[in-house]
């Protein structure tokens, strides 16, 4: 088989937002994990990705054309204007079986015009816990960016310490980001802003017609998408502007976790010295990010400028409600019935007595009787008498996750040469609903949380 064919309908379109890039030699590369059914749905043949030709592809490294994307971002509330994708290539467009235009986007493979000094490589580690996480979100119903393949390059590469060096490969349904219309408005005129939410609208929401409408889809996706990530207890850990997708696909997966015991404050990145993106801040940190997006797009509300204010706020203006719906929806269909009280209750209990959130979560499918004794009779009374659907909650609530005791431990192993742990922690949590064993159902040990941090991988 040769080289799959890939459209570059971005690239095309938007030579302003591209720069040409290309993967660099790699000294021994070779697949470490390959998603075959994934490749499988994207139409491409999985023994010839395990080819040498197929390698040298998803590396960026065959004679296809590859490009780096650019984008802006607030990163942690401050603005850098000039971001892009510093150690990663977008390797085009392809169809998949479901007719989906899907980005196949390959990260670590070398510095490009956006590095800003770095060395545009990835780790094993980084790229392994993103492969797992990602499409253990993605077994969760989270929308979600997803990983094809890990490969090795042979490289040994300088971090905290010196490293085995990797790329990983991943699909999307875009990686527009709200930092790429932020680009496109520092760097081009309002045609550009104007032509580049066009394309994003046409791809993503191509009923629509205004751009108006257009950001107010964007509202909705990605408060249902964050909605899903409050009921899991996922902590995404940078959320800045340019990890913020149109598409209302969760991206980045660097120092992202998930919580054990309930308790909104939490947060984990190592470069998060103040809390900023804490579970509990995750929907106004979304709100924040949005206002950024309608200053960028504002001249798209309307031609008169005072007119395309009022637009842009009321718009804003809405999110609270759009939000506590959302939200609302997301508990409600978790707890099997539509009271909103009973959802309230709910969370104020998972405050007030900050128990293991995945665990608590499935006793409301196999055991109202211990779920009592967390939190309390007289709720899961009241709960009982609206009837609740809980043959529908059994999809919903999963036994595992990707712990975040479990998860290092594995990737430890995996870059010491041992990838029998990962794959078995990865066989898990793509199959959350089924009973794996006690093993990878505990949380963390007393004490992990207090020292346990995550880095970005950078």
């Amino acid at each position: 088989m040769s080289a799959p064919h890939l459209d570059h309908r971005f690239a095309d379109a938007f030579p302003e937002l591209v720069h040409a890039a290309r993967g660099e030699e790699q000294p021994d590369p070779h697949l470490v994990v390959l998603n075959e059914s994934l490749a499988r749905e994207l139409d491409l043949d999985p023994d010839w990705l395990r080819s040498p030709e197929g390698v040298n592809f998803l590396l960026g490294r065959n004679e296809g054309r590859t490009v780096a994307m650019g984008y802006a971002g607030h990163q942690f509330g401050q603005l850098s204007p000039r971001l892009g994708d510093g150690r990663a290539l977008l390797l085009g467009e392809l169809t998949d079986a479901e007719g989906r235009v899907r980005d196949l986007h390959t990260k670590g493979t070398g510095p490009t015009v956006f590095s800003r000094g770095g060395d545009g490589r990835g780790a094993l580690g980084p790229m392994l816990r993103e492969y797992l996480i990602s499409e253990a979100m993605h077994a969760l119903g989270v929308p979600t960016t997803r990983a094809l393949a890990v490969l090795s390059t042979g490289r040994k590469i300088q971090r905290a310490g010196v490293v085995p060096g990797a790329a990983l490969v991943r699909t999307a349904a875009s990686h527009l980001r709200i930092g790429t219309v932020q680009y496109a408005r520092l760097i081009g005129s309002p045609d550009l802003v104007e032509r580049l939410s066009t394309y994003a609208r046409e791809r993503h929401h191509p009923s629509l017609r205004t751009h108006e409408e257009f950001f107010r889809a964007v509202m909705h996706a990605q408060a249902e998408t964050i909605a899903k990530w409050m009921r899991l207890g996922f902590v995404h850990g940078v959320m800045n502007t340019d990890n913020t997708t149109l598409s209302g696909e969760t991206i980045d997966y660097g120092p992202c976790a998930f919580l054990d015991r309930f308790d909104p404050a939490t947060f984990f990145s190592s470069i998060d010295a103040h809390g900023r993106y804490a579970f509990r801040n995750q929907p106004p940190i979304l709100g924040w990010n949005l206002a950024r997006l309608a200053e960028a797009m504002l001249p798209l509300f309307d031609a008169d400028e005072n007119a395309a204010v009022d637009k842009a706020q009321a718009a804003m203006d809405d999110f609270p409600d759009v939000w506590e719906k959302a939200q609302q929806r997301e508990l409600t269909r978790a707890l099997g019935t539509s009271d909103a009280g009973i959802a309230e209750r709910w969370l104020k209990l998972l405050e007030e007595r900050a128990p293991d959130l995945t665990t608590t979560n499935r006793l409301l499918v196999d055991s109202p009787t211990a779920l009592a004794d967390i939190v309390g009779r007289e709720w899961v009374e009241d709960w009982q008498a609206l009837s609740p659907d809980t043959a529908a909650l059994d999809r919903l609530h999963p036994r595992h996750i990707p712990r975040n005791h479990l998860l290092q431990a594995a990737l430890t192993e995996a870059e010491s040469g041992n990838l029998e742990p990962y794959l078995a922690l990865l066989s898990v949590v793509t199959d959350p609903y089924s009973d794996h064993g006690q093993e990878f159902r505990e949380p963390a040990p007393e004490g992990f949380d207090e020292t346990f941090r995550t880095f970005c991988g950078t």
